[in-house]
């Protein structure tokens, strides 16, 4: 098995060593530097163009690129080097209605588009990810035994139609917001307590066995454990702005989505107050997915342009 991947930033660079590891061929295009991945058995492409010409098809293209126009000029570039017969897997958090005008568009040059939501953070990226796919079956199933090799077990679903594995990654990311809140609320009221807790471990007791046990907080506790005190860290909390969509798309459905909801509120109440249960939150997002602490240019660039709103 073999793919491309254009897009060696921490997703895209952890998932090329997770499919060097297990067997897979891989040759990457990062308009940066990426030296230490060819030390790690990644093969490094000068261009997208050279990127083609070492692979054979039915050629994979892996795209892990920020949401946005910068998707759009990729695919533009590819279609030029790319055959009838080829696949395209959209692995970022690409807005789902425009992941559906992108696979029509490839369609019509013969090139098939996977919309592939890719969750597990950095550590999922390395070591085992969980990825849902939205497509048509013929060019799911070129994808899937690599799908299937990098995921962890039972960690990989063909959604639906193209748009279906975006937008099923939109809603996970919707109750992620939710979740992260909750704990971070939690947090603020143990802060606050009047009892001297080891809040640290708290959450650990609370990973093993108790209702509320799953990654988030293990994450808590992590972070805790390597923060000590929440007192340095900034409760601004950036985000790239895929949760907005959701709300615009339960609007239009007219579902009633209040905790998600609350919980871009809250993100956004994050940036003009200091508060505990902000600091806990981003501590969490910190651990998972290497979001920064404090306000971030670049972070804020990609809310403003994620959502391309392409039409045909």
């Amino acid at each position: 098995m073999e793919f491309g991947i254009v897009g060696l930033g921490r997703m895209g660079a952890n998932l090329a060593l997770a499919a060097v590891e297990k067997g897979i061929r891989v040759v990457g295009f990062d308009p940066a530097t990426k030296e230490e991945l060819r030390k790690e058995g990644v093969e490094l492409s000068t261009d997208i163009n050279e990127l083609a010409k070492l692979l054979h098809p039915p050629r994979i293209v892996f795209l892990y690129v920020p949401a946005g126009p910068i998707v759009d000029r990729v695919l533009a570039e590819l279609v030029d080097v790319l055959d009838k017969g080829d696949v395209i897997v959209d692995g970022g958090n690409s807005h789902f209605r425009d992941s559906q005008v992108r696979q029509r568009r490839l369609s019509g040059h013969g090139i098939g588009y996977v919309d592939c939501g890719t969750s597990g953070g950095l550590e999922g990226a390395r070591w085992g990810a969980c990825f849902m796919v939205g497509g048509e079956t013929s060019p799911v199933k070129i994808v899937e035994p690599i799908l299937k090799t990098l995921a962890v077990p039972e960690g990989y679903i063909h959604v639906d139609q193209p748009g279906a594995g975006h937008f099923a990654k939109l809603v996970h990311n919707g109750i992620e917001f939710g979740m992260l809140q909750a704990i971070g609320e939690g947090f603020a009221l143990l802060a606050k307590s009047e009892y001297e807790i080891d809040i640290g471990a708290l959450f650990h007791t609370w990973a093993h066995g108790s209702v509320i046990r799953g990654w988030l907080v293990e994450l808590m506790e992590r972070g805790l454990a390597k923060k000590k005190s929440v007192a340095d860290v900034s409760s601004y909390v950036e985000d790239t702005g895929e949760v907005n969509w959701l709300i615009e798309e339960a609007l239009r459905m007219e579902v009633a989505i209040p905790v998600i909801s609350l919980s871009v509120m809250a993100l956004f109440r994050s940036r003009d107050v200091d508060n505990d249960a902000a600091k806990a939150v981003a501590i969490m997002r910190h651990e998972f997915g290497g979001h920064p602490f404090g306000r971030d240019e670049a972070v804020a660039r990609e809310r403003k342009s994620g959502k391309v709103g392409l039409v045909e």
